[in-house]
């Protein structure tokens, strides 16, 4: 299955995972380049880079701040669990099967 969303602004890592079964993102060595560079703004250069609220600019410095390897469920979350909003409702994660997740990956 291919499936392609976009991110959400709104993230749940509070609600526990309702799976044990995680895989590593794809192109970590991308991520940890755009993170390490995202470090070096402040607040107000996410707010305008990004066209968020200084509250959402915030929340994301934080976000970047705290971003390290390797991911556990420690901490981090799949991503089908972790994101909300209208496009991931209607998916509605919590609903899937361990056969579900295993088709997924």
């Amino acid at each position: 299955m291919l499936l392609i969303v976009s991110p959400a602004k709104t993230l749940d890592y509070e609600t526990p995972s309702i799976t044990t079964k995680y895989t590593q993102p794809a192109y970590l060595t991308h991520s940890q380049a755009l993170i390490q560079c995202a470090q070096q703004y402040s607040v107000s250069d996410i707010s305008r880079i990004m066209a968020v609220s200084d509250k959402i600019a915030r929340l994301n410095v934080q976000r970047f701040a705290e971003w390290h390897t390797p991911f556990t469920p420690e901490n981090a979350k799949q991503a089908v669990l972790a994101f909300k909003g209208d496009v991931y409702s209607g998916l509605d994660a919590e609903t899937l099967t361990a056969s579900d997740f295993q088709f997924a990956q």
